[in-house]
């Protein structure tokens, strides 16, 4: 049997890629720390129309009981933004998308809010 082909960048639902894998280590990090009590990988879908979704990265519960949803980037896609303007836009939960920055930049993880 053949295997399955899928577009370069991709890998199966609920698989981490680097930089996604990177930021789960941060977020053990901060929930180490007492920042974060909870996340999940692909936790929360939400549909934004009919037969489209918005699956966010990671859903992310701070210490304080606030809900985010992180989206990890190493670049955006024009349907990728889209999704997560017209997320940011349907439901009243903050979406927060990082990327990872060069360690000649500093390092650390750059932040944009929806």
């Amino acid at each position: 049997m053949k295997p399955a082909v899928q577009a370069l960048g991709r890998l199966k639902s609920g698989q981490l890629n680097k930089t996604e894998e990177a930021y789960r280590h941060h977020l053990e990090q901060r929930q180490a720390a007492g920042e974060v009590a909870w996340f999940k990988f692909e936790g929360i879908k939400l549909r934004l129309a009919d037969k489209t979704f918005y699956t966010p990265d990671f859903a992310v519960m701070l210490a304080g009981g606030e809900l985010e949803l992180h989206e990890v980037k190493g670049f955006w896609t024009d349907d990728a933004r889209a999704k997560t303007k017209i997320a940011a836009d349907l439901y009243p939960i903050p979406i927060i998308a990082v990327k990872a920055r060069a360690k000649r930049d500093g390092g650390g993880w750059a932040i944009e809010e929806f």
